[in-house]
């Protein structure tokens, strides 16, 4: 009897420790840093694996088009994002390289070609494929250390932004105490009224990975706004991605 006690004990103890290793401090107190510190650590939080398969529940509303949509989302790291949404059947798939976005609709039979002038007409904002990349990663859409920055501390958190911002936009980064991924980052060009917010709530820890759960997109230009919530059903890293893109014959060509 003694030596099952122990072993229980023992068990109980080591599950413990395994649990609050694989935890995210969320109480972790954001500490006196330099700003060059602050983007170190964020930099050093940068995704290191080199694909994700996920499954992600996306809400889209623009004031015109309000749907939810299931979505395969992968990523072969630098090469290629792949998108496809369903909603009982297959709504639209999409491949993004480096120089390149290709998109199709099997629903709206229609299809495009082109460079990222679709993202930009969709955010706002000119965005290119790392860019792009970062936002779902929950990286910063700038690179934090090309640039001095300033940071201080508001409500526990870093706010991080270049000493001297861009001519057009004005940047801002809010950083997490815990594990320095993003909480937000804000663009903001206020003599367009343009502003591209995106904000995440949470993060999970996957295989020793900070990874967002959740990500909210606020696009806001005049006359319009486009809302996307992105929330991660499941996700995987490292796995071989088979990635099937073909635009079928005799859809329409969609001009941006």
């Amino acid at each position: 009897m003694k030596f099952l006690k122990y072993m229980l004990f023992l068990t109980i103890v080591l599950t413990s420790c395994k649990a609050k290793k694989n935890m995210i401090d969320a109480n972790a107190i954001a500490k006196d840093f330099s700003a060059k510190k602050v983007a170190k650590k964020h930099v050093a939080a940068n995704f290191d694996k080199k694909t994700i398969d996920s499954k992600l529940k996306v809400n889209y509303n623009n004031g015109k088009t309000n749907q939810s949509l299931t979505v395969n989302l992968q990523i072969d790291k630098d090469k290629v994002i792949y998108l496809k949404g369903t909603k009982f059947i297959t709504v639209f798939k999409a491949k993004i390289t480096p120089t390149s976005i290709s998109y199709y609709s099997p629903f709206a039979k229609n299809y495009f070609e082109g460079d990222f002038s679709m993202i930009k007409k969709l955010l706002g904002v000119e965005i290119n494929f790392e860019q792009l990349q970062n936002l779902f990663l929950g990286q910063s859409l700038l690179n934090v250390r090309e640039e001095d920055q300033t940071v201080e501390i508001v409500n526990n958190r870093y706010i991080l932004s270049p000493e001297e911002q861009a001519e057009l936009f004005d940047i801002f980064f809010v950083i997490n105490p815990s594990h320095f991924k993003l909480d937000e980052q804000s663009i903001v060009n206020v003599s367009k009224n343009l502003r591209l917010d995106v904000k995440y709530p949470s993060y999970n820890l996957i295989d020793k990975t900070v990874f967002p759960s959740e990500i909210n997109l606020k696009a806001k230009k005049p006359g319009s706004f486009t809302d996307i919530d992105i929330i991660y059903k499941s996700v995987e890293f490292n796995k071989n991605l088979r990635i099937n893109f073909d635009i079928p014959s005799g859809y329409k060509r969609l001009e941006i």
